[in-house]
């Protein structure tokens, strides 16, 4: 293994598509920490020369972070926060927006429209985590809405959405803040602030990984009888073409705000996993995880505990079925985890090291040693396209710096 950054400053990676095509350039922002948000550039770093590049410098007072990597090209898609900032108008859940960069020129991916009558194919609140599907051709994200948070907070449920390459959306420029944007974009989870006990609906959709290039997993907050919430794994099927996208969804569930965007017409939410008479019920937020599918879309991991309450890697057929518990660790995986492109292996962090985990057997090789100087986030753990490298995050002097591996396949 090697470390390939050493400014003294943080280096923050996102928890997938953080290569370039070539396998030879690692990108990352340079937040603090994950939570503090004030970042002015996105930059690469070449794993083998240590050149450092800067991708784009925010201007204006704006922040940016998060950045990911289209699977072809060398084209970034990253949050970018409001330009000229003011105590009515920061950066927050609802008030940020995706922005795409390629060969040097940045354009702006979802348009916002804030004001009735409302632009279709237009947000009305922030975007976040975008990430290309496996064929470049659209954007997943989450979802903050900022006409619901205005109106009641607790009215702004997170939700998961999709940018498709249907525009340009164009809003009429009736609020400052407004702005257009390239892609289609709506949203394809459905939730509600008053879930019904027992019932597969949800009033929470976060943390989604593509599945092949037509369905989207997620995973949706429900509630048990009892009322405790119990996070479940949720599968959308997208639309086909242009009409599709289009096509205006059903109303809102009961309860929801009609204000809502709704998802497109036929697109509806699918319940994988019913966990609420498990010991420990529910997939798991700690550590923090995003779904993944293997890259074939025929398998979906993700993390929950098993009858010892241990934090283990679980697979679901993404057709549904019982999950299949695939590792048996005396100890929790303590990190995200991503797919071998070939499907062969996962990566994450356990007992303090980086290991592979064959995703046929559960079988674990360690590819570091356990250095308590340098012991891996849990933020990120990202294969390189060619497989032949792994990168992840560890502080060293003080501050988070990128390393990477051999893995052997």
């Amino acid at each position: 293994m090697k470390q390939i950054t050493f400014a003294p400053r943080n280096h923050q990676l996102t928890n997938i598509n953080t290569w370039t095509p070539d396998s030879q350039w690692l990108v990352f922002d340079v937040r603090p920490s994950g939570a503090s948000f004030t970042g002015k550039t996105i930059e690469r770093v070449n794993v083998e020369t240590g050149e450092v590049e800067t991708i784009y410098a925010a201007t204006q007072g704006a922040r940016v972070g998060v950045v990911t990597v289209h699977p072809r090209e060398e084209k970034y898609v990253f949050i970018h926060g409001p330009q000229n900032p003011d105590e009515r108008w920061q950066y927050d859940f609802h008030h940020r927006q995706g922005m795409i960069v390629q060969n040097g020129r940045a354009s702006n991916l979802d348009a916002l429209d804030i004001t009735e009558p409302y632009t279709p194919g237009a947000l009305r609140g922030g975007s976040h985590v975008h990430v290309f599907s496996p064929d470049g051709e659209k954007v997943s994200f989450t979802y903050n809405d900022h006409v619901l948070h205005e109106r009641d907070p607790a009215l702004d449920l997170r939700n998961v959405g999709v940018a498709a390459p249907y525009g340009p959306v164009t809003p009429a420029g009736n609020h400052p803040r407004e702005y257009g944007g390239s892609h289609w974009c709506v949203l394809v989870s459905r939730t509600t602030p008053t879930p019904a006990p027992g019932s597969d609906e949800i009033n929470r959709a976060y943390e989604e990984g593509w599945v092949g290039n037509s369905r989207l997993a997620f995973i949706g907050d429900t509630l048990a009888r009892n009322g405790e919430k119990v996070p479940e794994l949720f599968i959308v099927d997208l639309p086909a073409d242009e009409q599709g996208w289009k096509q205006a969804g059903d109303a809102p569930l009961a309860g929801t705000p009609t204000t809502m965007p709704s998802p497109p017409a036929g697109v509806q939410q699918r319940r994988l996993t019913f966990t609420h008479q498990h010991r420990y019920p529910g997939l798991v937020n700690v550590p923090r995880h995003w779904v993944r599918s293997n890259p074939q879309g025929t398998e979906i991991a993700f993390l929950m505990r098993d009858d010892a309450g241990v934090v283990q890697l679980w697979l679901i057929a993404a057709a549904g079925g019982e999950p299949r518990q695939l590792t048996h660790n005396a100890t929790d995986i303590q990190s995200a985890f991503n797919w071998h492109p070939s499907g062969a292996a996962l990566g994450f962090v356990l007992e303090n090291r980086l290991v592979l985990c064959d995703s046929a057997t559960g079988a674990i090789v360690f590819l570091t040693d356990d250095n308590p100087a340098h012991q891996p986030s849990a933020d990120a753990v990202v294969f390189s396209p060619d497989g032949k490298t792994i990168a992840w995050m560890a502080p060293t002097a003080g501050f988070r710096q990128l390393w990477v591996a051999d893995t052997g396949l």
